[in-house]
């Protein structure tokens, strides 16, 4: 195709489908066929799923797992987590399972304090602007009172509103750079209806304002968003044991592998190369349990890996130590979550998750959360610095190599039994699989 396609918004799902069919594929009947073997069976279901986006052709299929056994604050839960990659819902599972016999995680919400930004030029001088901002703050929460009237009722609302100076970075930039708690709702649409009357107050206050030229009465408002890194909404999870207690099949040697468990971590913390996929491992954790719980896990992703490079070098989200005879492994990280709005309150699946995880609040939310990432971690690493991670993820990766094959049972069954004490890749089983068959 060679041309843009005009007023394809306008189509109907069926036109959509059938233009793309034809348009791109030889066998524009098999891919029609294919999209609507995805659709639900429920009529309801599908249009509520049809709703979320624009555009919609299909649904698109991730697996939903669980991880049970995760004793959280004395507590067990059952975890769900949606994701593709294979491994990631055995390792967590195991991780939990060997810390319910040693304790199990604790966790605590630090703080939830959310941040919004209205960014703006003003050529003038800072000192009157500084002046007419203290003077004009409390207009900016009368002003945005019945935005916030049901959220304060919730015990939430507006924290603080600062004036920043940037002019070190951009000429003529300010910024007001506001906090918020949003209980537990995630809050960006709260955020940003707030952020936006501020913009609009403040222009039509500095129009206003006698001890402003004409220059500095015109201020130009860039944008009005809220921000994704979120530094000061931070929830801990942790566990630890006397080293003795580490000891297990895979850990003959507790004292061992403690110190070489504590040396890894090290390295994730001054090694960007090994930070980043140290990190990446957490996030298999997190991810799967935010989209599970329909919750936007490109702001959480986007905001984790900021603050993993806040100290001005990428480093390690988790951190080890073995003091007085006892071993530590434990995790900070920022979580802005909801339970409430968005889709936690439409897709059929999210609501499951949450009764699933007895209807948790938005701080409880973090707290499972963090634990999944840092379990998942806590697997990662243990695979690492004792059998490997290959071992384990190739096993685990064999069922998607044997359906590349359309495998039958019997060759199912051949190839397990083969690889039971063999090392599994990709090339091994393709080369096993090619001699059954011939």
């Amino acid at each position: 195709m060679n041309q843009a396609v005009s007023g394809f918004s306008k189509l109907s799902k069926e036109e959509k489908i059938a233009w793309i069919a034809q348009t791109y594929f030889s066998t524009p009947k098999d891919a029609i066929q294919l999209l609507k073997n995805y659709w639900n069976s429920d009529e309801k279901i599908q249009k509520l799923h049809d709703e979320f986006i624009e555009n919609t052709i299909s649904n698109f299929y991730i697996p939903l797992g669980v991880a049970p056994n995760f004793l959280i604050n004395g507590k067990y839960k059952t975890i769900p987590m949606a994701i593709e990659e294979s491994s990631v819902v055995a390792a967590a599972s195991k991780a939990a399972k060997f810390w319910s016999t040693r304790g199990g995680f604790t966790t605590r919400v630090i703080d939830t304090e959310k941040i919004g930004q209205v960014h703006f030029i003003f050529k003038g001088e800072t000192e009157k602007l500084h002046t007419f901002f203290a003077e004009i703050k409390s207009d900016l929460f009368t002003e945005t009172a019945s935005i916030t009237k049901n959220m304060q009722a919730r015990g939430g609302g507006i924290l603080d509103i600062v004036l920043k100076d940037k002019t070190d970075l951009i000429p003529n930039y300010f910024q007001l750079h506001v906090s918020f708690e949003t209980k537990d709702s995630m809050g960006a649409n709260f955020i940003n209806s707030c952020l936006e009357q501020f913009a609009k107050t403040l222009k039509e206050k500095a129009n206003q304002y006698e001890l402003f030229s004409e220059t500095e009465k015109d201020i130009q408002i860039v944008m009005s968003i809220l921000s994704n890194y979120v530094p000061n909404c931070i929830v801990r999870a942790e566990v630890s044991c006397p080293i003795a207690d580490l000891e297990e099949k895979h850990i003959p040697n507790p004292q061992e592998f403690a110190e070489k468990f504590v040396q890894a971590v090290r390295i994730a913390e001054v090694e960007p190369f090994r930070a980043v996929t140290h990190n990446k491992g957490i996030m298999n954790g997190i991810d799967a349990v935010v989209l599970a719980t329909g919750n936007d896990f490109r702001a959480i992703e986007a905001g984790v890996h900021a603050y993993a490079s806040r100290n001005g070098q990428y480093s390690s989200l988790s951190h080890a130590k073995i003091e007085n005879g006892v071993f530590s492994f434990w995790m900070e990280i920022p979580l802005a979550l909801g339970t409430v709005g968005g889709l936690t309150s439409l897709h059929p699946l999210v609501k499951l998750a949450l009764e699933m995880l007895e209807k948790p609040s938005a701080q409880e939310l973090m707290q499972i959360v963090a634990v999944a990432g840092l379990a998942q971690n806590f697997a990662a690493l243990r695979s690492l610095t004792t059998t490997g991670i290959q071992d384990g993820h190739m096993k685990m990766h064999l069922n998607n190599i044997l359906n590349q094959f359309d495998a039958t049972e019997d060759e199912r069954i051949a190839v397990r039994k083969h690889f039971k004490h063999q090392t599994v890749s990709h090339s091994a089983v393709v080369e096993f699989m090619n001699q059954l068959r011939n």
